[in-house]
């Protein structure tokens, strides 16, 4: 609307005149105003004098004000029932809302930037940053092959292929990739005080053996027995079958130290196949030491617990098994992928194999260890509780 030239003064200025006897087209004339403008004038500010015009002025003022915030902060709650529903957590999403309301509402940038609390430089904020595109194809193949790896092991296998990156940037690129690995959840477990294992000094001073249990697809059941080296963490042997007897296991190990040596001790858990007279007999005739956990106790077997718990999730959980061939090439193929090329957190992220040469100067070229019988250091027998521990006197007592 335009504003009038004259103030309120002036106009009632201009009426008192007309009351005090003027004619109406004299003042009119005038003044240079039209008939019209006059009479409107007269019915807007007939009878009032200054002051009660200035006070009309200001409660128009007032109401015009006051409809002007009742209509803003309408629409104010109108845009935020708009955008209700939606989270608003990160930059990105109050950007989009904002430009929502701009085009919905048709309102300027910074009353929709005040209507969601978003700060203006964070809205026009245009990102520098690369978008990683061959770093996070290659990160998508890894995953898609190491199901079960974290962005640790990957970031590793990608260091390899000579992608440096730092670790922090890395897991915000699988974290946009939407990799991460599900947790299997696992039953509970009591708490207690527990025993710190002797750790080896060196490669064949103690194995772990333990057998694990799965099925073919058509429901028919397996069992793997498992041999770990305790020091290099490398995986010795892999053995499935739909039944593994004492006798079994027993020609596993021969057959084993005669491609590897003897080792130092053995350590198992109690089962039926390795508490039985084959395995006795065996341990006798290699005089290698057999020592069984105590019942109920897996942790005092953790390093083939271990083993276990990553065949099991990256492997067994992760494949259908047709037949016991596809069972035997799968776990020959995974096997040597855990000697030869997987991390491990244990050993600085080196495969065991990649240790084990580091370990032992004395490596064959194919790969294998070479060990002599003396090289693997023999077990400190614990001092005789009664008499004497002198060999004469053990000799002389048969």
């Amino acid at each position: 609307m335009k504003p009038s030239r004259f103030t309120e003064e002036q106009i009632i200025g201009i009426l008192r005149e007309q009351e005090a006897g003027a004619k109406t087209a004299d003042v009119c004339r005038k003044h240079g105003i039209s008939s019209a403008t006059f009479y409107k004038w007269k019915a807007k500010y007939g009878g009032l004098d200054v002051s009660d015009a200035k006070r009309l002025k200001s409660l128009e003022d007032e109401n015009a004000k006051l409809k002007r915030l009742l209509a803003e902060a309408m629409l104010d709650n109108a845009m935020l029932k708009d955008i209700g529903s939606k989270k608003m957590v990160t930059p990105a999403a109050r950007r989009e809302a904002v430009a929502h309301l701009r085009v919905a509402y048709e309102v300027s940038e910074r009353r929709a930037c005040s209507a969601v609390g978003a700060d203006r430089t964070s809205v026009r904020y245009r990102s520098i940053r690369p978008d990683d595109a061959a770093v996070r194809a290659r990160l998508r193949e890894l995953a898609a092959i190491r199901r079960r790896f974290g962005y640790r092991r990957l970031h590793i296998l990608l260091r390899r292929e000579g992608i440096v990156m730092n670790h922090k940037k890395l897991r915000r690129l699988y974290r946009e990739e939407r990799l991460q690995v599900r947790r299997r959840g696992g039953r509970k477990r009591a708490l207690g005080t527990r025993a710190p294992m002797t750790l080896p000094q060196g490669p064949n001073q103690r194995w772990s053996l333990d057998f694990l249990s799965d099925a073919f697809s058509d429901g028919r059941r397996f069992r793997i027995l498992a041999i770990v080296d305790d020091f290099t963490r490398e995986c010795l042997a892999l053995v499935p079958d739909t039944s593994l007897s004492g006798l079994r296991v027993a020609r596993e190990l021969d057959a084993l130290i005669a491609a590897r040596g003897r080792p130092a001790m053995i350590v198992s858990d109690n089962g039926t196949e390795l508490t039985g007279m084959a395995i006795l007999r065996w341990s006798q005739e290699t005089r290698v030491e057999w020592h069984y956990i105590a019942p109920g106790k897996p942790q005092q077997n953790a390093f083939i617990e271990s083993f276990n718990g990553r065949l099991r999730d990256e492997l067994l959980n992760e494949t259908l098994f047709a037949s016991l061939t596809h069972v035997r090439e799968a776990l020959a193929i995974w096997r040597d992928d855990y000697n030869t090329i997987r991390p491990h957190s244990a050993l600085g992220n080196l495969p065991p194999l990649t240790y084990a040469e580091l370990s032992a100067p004395d490596m064959q070229r194919d790969g294998t260890l070479r060990y002599t019988e003396s090289s693997a250091p023999r077990p400190v027998a614990p001092p005789s509780q009664q008499g004497s521990n002198e060999a004469r006197t053990l000799l002389i007592a048969g």
